[in-house]
């Protein structure tokens, strides 16, 4: 591409957006023709701020850098971007609404924006014009993005919690596809730990792995935290079975998961001290990177399904939320639209190798999801995934229970043997009418 006309830019940059990124001046020619066109103006001076949960693929911020770059080049807006681990955004941004001082934005997990709604800018343009766009927002990302009637965040992506298996040990165990539903699922936990290639799930305080697999079981059981009402309703047969089925799985278990986080299950498996987990890609993209022969043999599946016969998968939603004491809510909301443009997120999402998941119902198509067979599953968790209060709201409460580890907690105290059924759910259940009071 040659001419670099406005119109040029624009058209060319269409036709580039699956088949690969714009890079040099043609990226920053096109963020330029962007910032003409975009119906948000920055503030004069405008710089921004926003912390972001740590990458788990490389690739992934690189090209996050790239394009953020290229935002600042086309608008003379700075953007200081910081990074932490997953445990440590939300109390971060909770402290930062208090005050009423920190990063611009936040770029978190779950249900982040439903902690503090009324600190947050009201984003519906920039969600409407997005959504108008490209072909509209899946339901899930819906819930999550918007408080009453009014978005409080833009629902970034996913990252999907699938299951991670070796392919020669399943296998040698009898399972030539992996199980999909609940009593297959075990059965294969016992053989592959009856040969000596057990499996592992986080049962610490691991935002992502031990929420989305607990979660999971306690929904593939018929079990539930509240109801449609928000009316606690976790003391029942069903998330007792889920309980007496996660204890026997955490009997196949390699020992040690009562204290793994977010990075534990990747580094067992990379190791070969795991052969089944349930992670995002990351697994398998730093096995192409550095242990080839694990990439090769390993594969993803989705959770088995449970008694209602549909999917109960927890899969981690990214929203970012600009909080209420910005001094540049434009440039702000202008840096939101500008990431989900279809010029930047679709090689970004091919840059994620599938670690990220769209929202956005156009970004099917994206060549990522086709390229390789092992990352087409992670396609369409945005349409799979329940949402952090299940039957319930995805708002404050519902957040407010993800961050404290509730379930999570429940499920260790019951599994490791720290208390029986009726008080590692007695727990959880004060817990929860605290939080839903």
């Amino acid at each position: 591409m040659t001419d670099f006309s406005r119109r040029a830019v624009v058209k060319g940059a269409t036709a580039l957006g699956a088949a690969g990124a714009l890079t040099g001046p043609a990226l920053l020619d096109w963020a330029k023709a962007w910032a003409q066109s975009a119906p948000w103006k920055p503030e004069k001076g405008a710089k921004l701020s926003m912390l972001r949960w740590k990458y788990f693929v490389q690739a992934e911020d690189d090209a996050f850098v790239k394009l953020i770059a290229a935002f600042t080049q086309a608008t003379g807006v700075a953007v200081d971007i910081s990074r932490e681990s997953y445990e440590d955004v939300q109390p971060k941004a909770s402290v930062a609404a208090n005050t009423g001082t920190g990063p611009d934005l936040f770029w978190g997990l779950y249900s982040l924006p439903h902690l503090f709604p009324q600190k947050c800018v009201d984003v519906t343009d920039v969600a409407d014009y997005l959504g108008k766009k490209y072909g509209g927002w899946v339901d899930s990302a819906v819930k999550y993005g918007k408080s009453g009637n009014k978005w409080i965040a833009i629902p970034i992506c996913y990252s999907g919690a699938l299951m991670n298996y070796r392919i020669e040990a399943s296998k040698k165990a009898g399972f030539s596809k992996f199980p999909d539903k609940l009593d297959s699922f075990l059965e294969y936990t016992k053989a592959m730990k009856s040969q000596g290639t057990p499996g592992g799930f986080a049962l610490g305080h691991a935002s992502g792995d031990g929420n989305s697999w607990v979660h999971w079981c306690l929904w593939s059981h018929g079990g539930q935290s509240v109801d449609a009402n928000d009316k606690v309703i976790l003391n029942s047969p069903e998330t007792a079975k889920a309980l007496e089925y996660a204890k026997a799985l955490y009997g196949n278990m390699i020992t040690g998961t009562a204290a793994w986080n977010d990075s534990s299950n990747n580094k067992a498996f990379l190791s070969g001290d795991i052969n089944w987990t349930n992670n995002g890609i990351s697994i398998y993209v730093a096995a192409q990177n550095s242990a080839k022969a694990i990439a090769e043999d390993m594969d993803h599946a989705y959770f088995p399904v449970g008694v209602s016969g549909k999917p109960t998968e927890l899969h981690v939603m990214y929203p970012t939320l600009i909080m209420t004491y910005t001094k540049f809510p434009q440039a702000s909301k202008a840096l939101l639209a500008y990431m989900l443009e279809a010029d930047n997120f679709n090689p970004w999402m091919q840059s994620a190798k599938g670690y990220l998941t769209h929202c956005l119902n156009a970004y099917d198509k994206n060549p990522v999801w086709t390229a390789d067979p092992k990352a087409t599953p992670f396609r369409d968790v945005g349409k799979r995934t329940l949402t952090a209060g299940g039957l319930g709201s995805v708002g404050e409460k519902a957040a407010t229970a993800i961050a404290d580890f509730i379930i999570v907690d429940m499920f260790a105290n019951y599994c490791t043997g720290r208390d029986d059924v009726k008080g590692s759910i007695a727990t959880a259940e004060r817990q929860l009418k605290r939080i839903y009071r």
